[in-house]
């Protein structure tokens, strides 16, 4: 029966190519942010929708981007750092504190996103799960645990106002 049991699990884990992505998140994050050993860090990515309509062809285009996000619940603050799937590159950090933000919220339709708006002319969407298998486009790293502590902190001190 072991045989059975694995074959109807689908996809598994593999612990230390996530540790070891862990673990390059935590490299990248501490050296752009600033006191970056003072956040909790998981990985999320933002999702950009372009629509398109030539006449009779309709549709549209997804750009999937990369992010460690950080949080600090001491000073109230999520950093966001851009990066790509095999972590060898990352950009520059935005910040987000709680107290200069306009509005924040988690959107449960059509994907389930923590929503920031900064400010009247821009936002960010911030999509995270648990584990991503597809290594092509996402960070592999799974973070069950650490999602649902950004999850608490998010509900309780960001999407509330």
């Amino acid at each position: 029966m072991g045989f059975f049991s694995n074959l109807f699990k689908g996809p598994q884990v593999d612990q230390e190519k996530s540790q070891t992505n862990a673990g390059k998140m935590r490299k990248i994050f501490d050296q752009i942010v600033e006191q970056g050993q003072d956040y909790r860090i998981i990985f999320g990515y933002t999702e950009d929708v372009s629509r398109f309509n030539y006449g009779f062809v309709h549709g549209s285009k997804t750009r999937i981007g990369n992010l460690i996000v950080g949080w600090n619940e001491k000073t109230m603050t999520i950093a966001v750092v851009p990066t790509v799937p095999d972590l060898s590159d990352a950009g520059s950090p935005a910040y987000y504190q709680r107290s200069e933000i306009l509005k924040a919220y988690r959107n449960k339709y059509p994907t389930d996103a923590f929503i920031i708006y900064p400010d009247k002319k821009g936002y960010i969407g911030i999509n995270a799960y648990d584990w991503l298998d597809d290594e092509s486009l996402y960070v592999y790293v799974s973070q069950e645990e650490e999602l649902a502590a950004f999850t608490k902190f998010f509900m309780e001190q960001f999407a509330k106002k």
